[in-house]
């Protein structure tokens, strides 16, 4: 595989964080990181679609060539998870129409990923961010941290020979997999 770009995306109706890892033979390299602050726009539709612009403008400035998203996660407020999976869409919509791939992981599994730990702070992962790619993520939100750690998860998921013997995450994949044991 040729040089990757993987974007990460933490979203929010708030605050959305991105951030950019670039992949050159087999290393991750930090590039960019940032926040769109919807905090003073009131209309919830107008919110959406400076999300999709700004993933939009993030993908074609940096030629990403993957996409990886934070999904929502559970919450008691029903509300909360309806806003940020509206943002997740509109970020996933974004990448799709350019050709981007999309994943998606927990909040657990990136700090797993990242700290080795899936209850690690949000300081402990920028910490390991810093030790990781080498460079000073001095920020005034972490989201954009954030948003980086999904795009290195990513990375080490999709780089890991072993990922690709895990079991089948789908019935439709089982069947394609094992199609005598369909009767």
């Amino acid at each position: 595989m040729g040089r990757r770009t993987i974007i990460g995306i933490d979203p929010g109706t708030n605050l959305l964080g991105f951030g950019v890892i670039a992949v050159e033979d087999g290393k991750p390299r930090f590039v960019d990181m940032g926040v769109l602050d919807l905090r003073k726009e009131k209309d919830a539709y107008s919110k959406l679609r400076q999300i999709f612009d700004t993933v939009s403008e993030v993908v074609k400035t940096y030629h990403g060539t993957e996409m990886a998203l934070e999904s929502p996660f559970y919450g008691k407020n029903p509300q909360v998870i309806l806003k940020l999976g509206r943002a997740q869409g509109a970020a996933m919509i974004a990448a799709l129409e350019q050709g981007l791939e999309v994943c998606e992981y927990a909040p657990r599994e990136a700090k797993q990923a990242i700290t080795g730990n899936g209850a690690a702070s949000k300081e402990q992962v920028c910490v390991m961010l810093e030790k990781t790619l080498g460079v000073d993520l001095t920020v005034d939100h972490l989201d954009a941290t954030d948003a980086l750690a999904i795009a290195l998860c990513h990375f080490y998921t999709t780089s890991n020979p072993l990922s690709k013997l895990k079991s089948s995450s789908s019935w439709e994949k089982f069947i394609q997999a094992h199609p005598d044991r369909v009767k």
